[in-house]
């Protein structure tokens, strides 16, 4: 059992299991009934994404400096208590099931779901 990180509206890997986008908002142009059949997700959860002002300071990254800033600060808001209980939810939940989290951006590296990724194996989460 584990928990994937992925990119949203990508094919879904054998075994995935529930994918929850943790992305601020909706896929554009894509109708609701089609989220989970065109592989975007199964149930949006946007409390696991940057608020609205720190999404803003996330696509103004250019710099390895800009970036350590944005994950910083994305931390800090995950470390708030509902957040935190909801990763660690997670995180227990990965040693039972299979589920994936997710984000629209094309580079992990550069994207809040690498700092999900990391919260998440701090907790001991099953990754995949």
């Amino acid at each position: 059992m584990t928990v994937r990180i992925v990119r949203l509206g990508g094919p879904r890997h054998p075994g995935e299991g529930t994918r929850i986008g943790t992305v601020r908002r909706l896929p554009r142009g894509v109708p609701k009934a089609r989220y989970a059949a065109d592989d975007w997700f199964d149930v949006w959860y946007p409390e696991l994404a940057p608020s609205p002002e720190l999404l803003a300071q996330g696509r103004a990254v250019r710099t390895e400096a800009d970036w350590t800033a944005f994950a910083r600060a994305f931390r800090a808001e995950m470390d708030r208590p509902a957040p935190r209980r909801t990763l660690d939810l997670l995180a227990a939940l990965s040693h039972g099931a299979d589920f994936s989290l997710g984000c629209y951006c094309a580079d992990e590296a550069r994207c809040h779901r690498s700092v999900l990724r990391a919260l998440l194996q701090d907790r001991g989460a099953a990754l995949g």
